[in-house]
């Protein structure tokens, strides 16, 4: 049987009830070669006294918050495997999720990502994540396909999907080392969008695999935004579009963006009587539109024995 190593990637960042949750998810899951790499983003709390008590746990400590794209990244460089599965910590797995994500890569020609069914930790009879859209080009968003439905077995079927879920991305060794990691430009959202557009663009595909479960903590009822969002998805929404929407269809982009998405979002700020999120909003956009090295993208940096 062949059974590759694989370097699972999970980020902390003041959750470490989650991920010792996770980690101990991962104790009941049936591949028998695997790693855990946590990828600590300078949490207030030191994990250090707690996950030595994990001696199969590898700890990455950065000394500065470096983001969703950059703690990740961080653990591509520390890990040894084969294949690497980037992992929400506040997630749970099933005991077969590996070995299924794995053959799907084995089985199966031009895989560069696969990706579980994701249902709610809370609801698990809920879908959260069953494939994705496409990023409409003018508008930056996108559909998440059976979100909020209830399981009932039709998304059960494995398929070619646009887009990945950054909370579980299992991805080859060879894809990362050819394609890159993802920008850290993003710090938090839209980097796994972008990071998927960058590996369908060099080949391969990203699929959708339902024969692998997670289950994820995050609520079905998502309460008023933070400003930190409201920030960056502001920002990086335009950068996505502006790093991946080819001219001339950029041209149409930035008129739908200038006279009818900014408008929109400022009036409706302002009628809520939302002022900080208004000027989150703003800054966002500005940051975004005169953001430097637009298309520096990230190098995987090998492991030091």
């Amino acid at each position: 049987m062949n059974t590759p190593l694989i370097s699972v990637i999970t980020v902390n960042y003041n959750g470490l009830e989650h991920t010792l949750g996770m980690i101990a998810s991962f104790q009941k899951v049936n591949y028998p070669n695997f790693e855990i790499i946590v990828v600590d983003n300078a949490s207030k709390e030191d994990p250090r006294p707690i996950l030595e008590a994990y001696p199969h746990v590898k700890l990455v400590i950065n000394e500065e918050n470096q983001g969703f794209a950059g703690g990740n990244n961080r653990g591509l460089e520390s890990a040894e495997g084969e294949y690497f599965f980037l992992i929400n910590n506040d997630t749970e797995v099933y005991p077969e999720v590996l070995d299924v994500l794995l053959q799907r890569c084995l089985n199966t020609p031009n895989v560069g990502m696969v990706c579980p069914k994701i249902l709610y930790h809370e609801s698990p009879e809920i879908i959260q994540f069953a494939g994705f859209s496409k990023i409409n080009p003018f508008t930056g968003r996108g559909r998440g396909i059976g979100f909020q439905d209830k399981d009932e077995g039709q998304y059960d079927t494995a398929c070619v999907t646009e887009l990945a879920h950054g909370a579980a991305m299992f991805i080859p060794k060879s894809v990362v080392e050819q394609v890159g990691v993802m920008a850290e430009m993003f710090f938090l959202y839209y980097e796994e969008m972008d990071y998927c557009e960058r590996i369908k663009k060099t080949g391969y595909d990203i699929w959708y695999e339902p024969a692998a479960r997670i289950l994820h903590k995050e609520s079905m009822s998502v309460g008023k935004n933070s400003l930190l969002k409201t920030y960056y998805m502001s920002r990086n929404r335009w950068v996505f579009l502006r790093r991946n929407v080819p001219f001339p269809m950029f041209l149409l982009t930035s008129v739908y963006y200038f006279f009818v998405a900014i408008p929109r979002n400022l009036v409706r700020f302002a009628a809520q009587r939302e002022w900080a999120h208004l000027k989150a909003y703003w800054n966002g956009f500005i940051n975004g539109l005169f953001i430097e090295n637009l298309h520096q993208n990230n190098t995987l940096t090998p492991k030091v024995s």
